[in-house]
């Protein structure tokens, strides 16, 4: 490879066989971009909301309504940027446009840290489900760690096995997430009471004050966090310029949709509000007082199980596709970048 160096950067100009060894295949579409994009949020639903709760239902609902207005500021930024680079690098590429190769590596490497650390606290919200299942069905416990690392067997293997596989499993499982928040949403409509089960009735709407939105907001991040990965796809979509922006927007509006119905109708049912804050299945707790505990919440919360699986799922395809580009473009082990 020809070598330049520009002030302390070496840049080293590669051939088409490099490039030809490293290549992705087009086959996503706008409708699984959306599910890409809804999927990797999704978890979101099912655990790590509810600890803002701790703050206050208005501190947290006032939380989410500031994350929401930033989201649709980002995401309408990553609908016009992702068109003009389309690239599978997402925001590592915007980065090193505009602020030049180290503003790129250091974008690059923080989406690591963002990308390998969201799977690992998710699967931590799959053991907690999955022991509280089999414990009601067949009264069987297993070491969380276990659960950990089945899930990572099976999931890492997924993507390994293809971007059609990836893909595929991928829509089946966000809707199928989507299925199940449906079908809490109308179960607990009739059983929604707001000012009994979510309001304090010492500290009201805002137990924290003030501060408490703001310690709120971590929490309320959590009904989008991981959407900004649609444009790691790029160069897995069939027409990124019209592609990416439509399965982005449409996948925000999703999330609008599906976070707000959470964040009311979860906190408005029996536990409530202060139970839920500490709980590690919200959903399933909200399930058990739609249909009562047992054999049929606790198959439902299988079911339920889906959403931290779909966010699971898409966010190692995530961190697959960030290390990908960030190793092509020589900051990473050439070796890491290789296709089949």
């Amino acid at each position: 490879m020809a070598e330049r160096t520009v002030g302390s950067v070496t840049y080293r100009e590669a051939g088409q066989e490099y490039f030809e060894k490293r290549s992705l295949r087009r086959h996503a579409g706008v409708w699984s971009l959306w599910a890409l994009g809804v999927a990797a949020v999704i978890s979101g639903d099912f655990f790590g909301w509810n600890f803002g709760l701790a703050y206050g239902f208005g501190g947290l609902l006032i939380a989410t309504i500031v994350v929401t207005v930033m989201y649709f500021g980002l995401c309408f930024s990553i609908a016009e940027m992702s068109p003009a680079l389309p690239h599978t690098g997402g925001a590592y590429s915007f980065a090193r446009s505009a602020m030049g190769p180290w503003g790129g590596f250091t974008t690059g490497v923080a989406e690591t840290i963002e990308y390998v650390i969201t799977p690992a606290v998710i699967v931590v919200g799959i053991g907690s489900y999955m022991n509280t299942i089999t414990d009601d069905l067949f009264d069987f416990t297993m070491s969380q760690p276990l659960w950990w690392l089945v899930f990572y067997v099976i999931f890492v293997g997924l993507n390994y096995v293809g971007v059609e596989a990836s893909f595929r499993f991928t829509v089946f499982i966000c809707l199928l997430s989507l299925a199940i928040l449906l079908v809490f949403f109308i179960g607990a409509i009739p059983e929604f009471d707001l000012q009994r089960w979510a309001i304090d009735p010492q500290g009201g709407w805002l137990t924290e004050g003030i501060p408490g939105i703001f310690y709120a907001l971590p929490f309320a991040i959590w009904f989008y966090l991981a959407i900004e990965e649609l444009p790691l796809a790029a160069e897995e979509s069939a027409d990124p310029a019209r592609d990416i922006p439509r399965g982005t927007m449409w996948g925000l509006v999703t999330l609008v949709v599906t976070g707000f119905g959470i964040l009311f109708l979860n906190s408005g049912i029996e536990p409530g509000a202060k139970e839920l804050s500490t709980s590690g299945e919200p959903l399933l707790d909200g399930l058990k007082t739609i249909f009562g505990s047992g054999t049929s919440a606790s198959i439902l919360g299988l079911v339920a199980v889906a959403g931290l699986v779909a966010s699971f799922h898409t966010i190692i395809f995530a961190y697959g596709r960030n290390i990908f580009s960030m190793s092509r473009a020589g900051y990473y082990p050439h070796a890491l970048s290789v296709t089949g």
